[in-house]
């Protein structure tokens, strides 16, 4: 049976997320760790206030995660694959052995800071679902100018999409997508336009500190979500990461891949839970579950219910 661990991006964080992870060796390892690379107290990135920073989101997602799965594999749920979405890609590099814990926060410390520094106000992300694919490009296209861009960032499902740009070309998205008969628009809690070509500075600065990091070959599968296939070599996993806050999101044809691969069981590895409602739309005779609303332990007794089958 193959397994896969899926890791989240911006957008599901929330307030004192690292204070509730659980209370165990690994979580103080993990956060002792992180301390000491960033040679900060990480347990103040998590306030109301530094979460209003693409950084202290950033970092925090990707300790989330690193906890999380690393939790379940010392318990004995063993994944096949690993795949996340935007920032989530770090924490899903992390677990498959392609880069190192350490290097991995000072490279997010860093990505998370030129992302802020872009755009530090006027811009962010907006989902819309209810609409199918070419419409949301006809929109996107009759909006998008130089002084008020807007791109399509995230391809979700076949009727659920994100943009990303300025503020007021979203917004006038937002009013033709509801017009033409969206099922709801959402402003997203991400204040950087991610995923789209006005993030391409940006991840050409990530890309040279990136040189001085050493990747190794991954000891689980690692799947792209910004191009949907298996990478396996190390320089184009560090490339993948390194620009994809300026590659769109392919989401729905990711999981199709983990899906055609034979993965039974998928696993939202925390934060949130939004990436099982999408992968469920896929994966119809598999197993999908957010690791955030089942628990650990039923996730261990599905998951052995499972291998045993």
């Amino acid at each position: 049976m193959k397994v896969l661990f899926s890791f989240p991006g911006q957008g599901a964080q929330f307030v004192n997320m690292l204070h509730q992870l659980p209370t165990c060796e690994i979580t103080s390892s993990i956060l002792d760790c992180a301390c000491d690379t960033l040679d900060e107290d990480v347990l103040l990135l998590d306030s109301v206030e530094a979460l209003q920073t693409t950084r202290a989101v950033q970092l925090c997602i990707l300790i989330t995660g690193v906890v999380y799965a690393n939790i379940l594999q010392h318990k004995g749920v063993h994944a096949d694959y690993s795949c996340g979405l935007s920032i989530g890609a770090f924490s899903a590099a992390v677990f498959a052995g392609a880069l190192d814990f350490k290097d991995a926060l000072r490279l997010v410390s860093l990505r998370g800071e030129l992302m802020q520094r872009a755009y530090p106000h006027g811009y962010g992300l907006t989902s819309i679902q209810g609409l199918l694919q070419a419409q949301v490009k006809s929109i996107v296209k009759q909006v998008n100018s130089q002084q008020f861009p807007v791109f399509i960032a995230n391809y979700n499902d076949e009727d659920q999409f994100v943009i990303a740009g300025s503020e007021q070309a979203m917004l006038k998205v937002a009013t033709i997508a509801k017009q033409s008969g969206a099922r709801k628009v959402t402003k997203l809690a991400v204040s950087v336009p991610s995923h789209c070509e006005l993030m391409a500075n940006a991840a050409q600065q990530l890309a040279k500190a990136m040189q001085s990091i050493k990747f190794k070959l991954p000891q689980i599968s690692y799947i792209s979500s910004n191009t949907a296939r298996l990478l396996t070599q190390p320089d184009k996993i560090a490339e993948d990461l390194a620009y994809n806050m300026a590659h769109s999101v392919y989401w729905h044809e990711t999981m199709v891949s983990a899906y055609e691969r034979g993965v039974k069981l998928a696993i939202e590895i925390p934060p949130g839970a939004v990436l099982t409602g999408l992968t469920k739309k896929v994966m119809e005779q598999s197993e999908v579950v957010g690791l955030s609303q089942l628990g650990i332990e039923q996730t261990i007794q599905l998951f052995n219910i499972l291998t045993k089958n």
